[in-house]
């Protein structure tokens, strides 16, 4: 893996070094650059260029939302991870309309925070376990659906048992079809919505109104 240079966009200064002491110990990151609110983020961001940036959602003078949103316009390629000290549903919404590839917790360990990095620079996304439990808890479905890639009914009654977080044996049990029916499926669903796993796929499924927090 190419080295990686990191942004880290926070107000707290002592939560910063923290962080960045720790990214500082992985051997894939060259680079670790700082700014104290989405203002001064976007106007070091086109002189930075970080590969990636940790984004701390509630912010004074300009949130993480707006800042994603603005950065997403600016780098459509750049990867966010979002940060928030609260595993609240409306933030992550929010987010994922704005452009952010994963999402964490201020709690996490430094494993937790490289397995992030480590899955958006794959091209993945990534959610902390708590916030996939609150997440899932509270999707629902919608009923009429428009600008799907064809998935068709049972393709789209799958995706949302999925987003619900069921295994395929349990959608299997839930739809009365076999295991193996659900895994051609799945398979169908991930290669139509150009995902390759649960956490797109949810993101995917939220942001085109196929499910809603």
């Amino acid at each position: 893996m190419d080295s990686l240079s990191i942004m880290i966009v926070d107000d707290h200064k002592l939560f910063r070094d923290g962080l960045k002491l720790l990214l500082k110990s992985q051997s894939f990151i060259c680079d670790i650059y700082e700014a104290s609110n989405g203002i001064e983020f976007l106007d070091l961001l086109p002189k930075l260029n970080p590969d990636i940036v940790i984004m701390d959602i509630s912010m004074p003078e300009m949130n993480g939302i707006e800042a994603t949103k603005r950065a997403i316009e600016m780098v459509p390629s750049l990867k966010i991870i979002a940060l928030s000290m609260y595993a609240d549903e409306e933030y992550y919404s929010n987010m994922i309309s704005a452009g952010a590839k994963a999402f964490l917790l201020k709690n996490a360990d430094i494993e937790e925070v490289r397995n992030a990095i480590l899955s958006v620079c794959e091209g993945k996304n990534y959610f902390s376990q708590e916030i996939m439990y609150n997440l899932v808890k509270n999707i629902h479905q919608v009923k009429k659906v428009a600008n799907t890639p064809d998935l068709t009914e049972r393709e789209i009654e799958i995706l949302y048992c999925i987003c619900k977080g069921l295994s395929n044996q349990e959608i299997g049990d839930k739809l009365f079809i076999s295991k193996r029916t659900v895994d051609k499926h799945r398979a169908n669903i991930l290669e139509k919505t150009a995902n390759n796993n649960t956490a797109s796929l949810v993101i995917w499924a939220i942001k085109n109104g196929i499910v809603k927090l």
